[in-house]
């Protein structure tokens, strides 16, 4: 009964166990599935609330990070041509904007994906990420930076999640 409340963890196993063989067949979907009722009932993962589900918001989330991907790597070039390797960069202090660890974890996913800026610890208990970003060369960069990533993480509160 608990591998049926757990069915999108056996078509996610299944899914992986078809891409690794790199052939659909009903003999290797069939074998899929049964391999992942067995990992699911023998190593159950514990259920966690699902989050919610915003389409809208959620587009926008995917657009926004489309333009900024462009716009963040046009900056990464432009201060690798222009400064070359006397190119700064630094870590900035940013507050949590919400509790959920795996909204927090989308946030530095999608922090990752932008060409110049990483998250490279999270202070759960200070309430802090810390992000490295390239092209620091004054407070305004980091206040720059700062508000980047609040925006950003108010952008996937809204389409993913909850605030504090």
């Amino acid at each position: 009964m608990t591998v049926l409340r757990r069915w999108p963890q056996v078509l996610w196993l299944t899914v992986v166990w078809v891409l690794l063989w790199g052939t659909i067949s009903v003999k290797i979907v069939l074998g899929g599935i049964l391999v992942a009722a067995a990992v699911t009932a023998l190593f159950p993962l514990p259920l966690l609330p699902r989050l919610p589900f915003r389409p809208w918001p959620l587009l926008r989330l995917g657009v926004w990070l489309l333009a900024d991907l462009v716009v963040s790597g046009a900056q990464v070039a432009w201060e690798t041509v222009r400064h070359g390797p006397r190119a700064r960069a630094g870590i900035v202090a940013v507050p949590l904007r919400t509790g959920s660890e795996r909204v927090t974890t989308l946030v530095a996913a999608a922090a990752a994906l932008t060409p110049g800026s990483f998250v490279l610890q999270i202070d759960r208990p200070g309430g802090r990420l810390y992000v490295y970003a390239l092209g620091l060369r004054s407070a305004a960069d980091a206040t720059r930076v700062r508000r980047q990533m609040e925006r950003l993480q108010d952008r996937v509160v809204r389409a993913a999640g909850e605030a504090r």
